[in-house]
């Protein structure tokens, strides 16, 4: 499948054939589902997370760079989970969360928004900060809180009037899904480094040189190594954090 969305996001975003751009969206809706049922469940409906997944998916098609020589999936799945979290972000919260958290999760929901579109990525935690007017620290607090929204119990019945319950309803999780998300969402991370420090994470990680083998390959010492991928795995880690999807 693919190969088969790479053409026809190809024919639309060079030739502008809306045909195509329809068929792409045709064929990735299963992902789209996909993504949605794991977050059925939650107090959702799981054909209004389709819906919602869907709009994502119609903003990653139409902004996805053919040209950049990356997989489709990369960059449509943090974009469609990033839909759906913003679903729950807007519906009720379920879990006491201190006002100025509220306040700044919602103005978080608007900048990243505008952020995306300016810059054509995800913003980093940095970005959101500066437009927010607010510490990073209260940026990734802000961005934990907007998990605790709508709750239901696993004991609650799945129908009303039925007798199965939410706990019984649960499957299994599919391990093949979730290694192209973990694949999407180390990719993104990486896009967040400079050109040295992304070298440097992919010798270490990718490689397996020790840190004194990347010293002599990129030729700086072992010490400015060391700083340098404590700052990028940082860095990493809140790229990852903001898009990751967490289960409660």
């Amino acid at each position: 499948m693919e190969r088969n969305v790479d053409a026809l996001l190809r024919a639309y975003h060079q030739d502008g054939d809306r045909e195509a751009r329809d068929r792409a969206l045709l064929e990735l809706m299963p992902l789209v589902r996909a993504l949605a049922h794991r977050y059925a469940g939650r107090g959702e409906p799981l054909e209004d997370l389709v819906q919602v997944g869907s709009l994502g998916l119609i903003k990653a098609v139409d902004r996805f760079d053919v040209d950049r020589g990356v997989e489709f999936s990369s960059y449509a799945v943090p974009t469609i989970v990033g839909e759906i979290r913003r679903h729950f972000r807007d519906k009720a919260w379920a879990m006491h969360v201190p006002r100025r958290l509220k306040e700044l999760s919602v103005r978080l929901s608007r900048v990243l928004d505008q952020l995306t579109n300016e810059l054509g990525r995800s913003p980093t935690i940095a970005e959101l900060a500066k437009a927010t007017g607010a510490d990073e620290e209260e940026v990734i607090d802000a961005l934990d809180s907007a998990h605790a929204y709508s709750t239901r119990s696993l004991h609650a019945t799945f129908e009303e009037g039925g007798d199965d319950t939410l706990s019984e309803k649960l499957g299994v999780v599919d391990t093949g899904f979730e290694e192209i998300e973990d694949r999407s969402l180390i990719s993104a991370g990486l896009d967040a480094l400079d050109e040295r420090e992304r070298r440097i994470v992919e010798l270490r990680f990718f490689d397996e040189l020790t840190q004194s083998q990347i010293a002599a390959e990129v030729g700086i010492s072992q010490m400015h190594v060391s700083r340098l991928l404590r700052r990028a795995l940082t860095v990493m880690r809140g790229r990852i954090e903001e898009m990751a999807p967490r289960n409660e």
